[in-house]
């Protein structure tokens, strides 16, 4: 009796061949790596009396752990769903629901936000139209009619605002640090 399939988090979407996740987990691992390696070489404040856990690699270094592990238990699960099986033609044949274009848009939002905004823009507006055009961009459905649009637009200006006001708060007030 063969396993069932894995239900998607979307429901438009059907999941990815386990190679996907094997490859996707290589690069994770790498990056866990580099993070780990880069944390290591990081000053440790010994030299200047300073306590072990104020260290500025330490946290990097928790993180690129983390990432680490998840990659060999994501590498494991693939290979358990049988990654490593040959014939599995649905790694080449494109997939409805996954798309360049919109990979292409969420990096070139990022990078509008980190180098366009950030330093230009006080902190919190340039979080709230990011979050506000991420969310519109995203969401917009060709076929909606133009009530529904209407209300998609309030809620992302509204979410973008939110965010970009709780963003403030946060690190301003909970973390101390000053945002551009």
């Amino acid at each position: 009796m063969s396993e069932p399939e894995a239900q998607s988090v979307l429901p438009n979407e059907a999941p990815l061949p386990p190679r996907v996740d094997l490859v996707t987990a290589a690069v994770f691992f790498a990056v866990g790596i580099a993070i780990v390696y880069a944390s290591w070489r990081m000053p440790t404040f010994y030299e200047q009396l300073q306590q072990t856990y104020t260290a500025p690699g330490l946290v990097p270094a928790l993180y690129g752990i983390v990432i680490v592990l998840l990659a060999i238990w994501l590498a494991a699960r693939a290979i358990g769903s049988g990654a490593l099986r040959r014939g599995d033609e649905r790694m080449r044949a494109p997939r409805e629901g996954y798309s360049n274009l919109r990979l292409a848009l969420a990096t070139a939002l990022c990078l509008a936000f980190a180098v366009g905004m950030v330093g230009r823009l006080t902190f919190w507006l340039a979080t709230a139209i990011f979050v506000f055009l991420f969310i519109l961009l995203f969401e917009w459905r060709k076929d909606q009619p133009w009530r529904e649009r209407a209300i998609r637009i309030a809620s992302a200006a509204l979410i973008g605002g939110g965010t970009g006001a709780a963003v403030v708060l946060v690190f301003t007030r909970l973390f101390l640090v000053r945002l551009p």
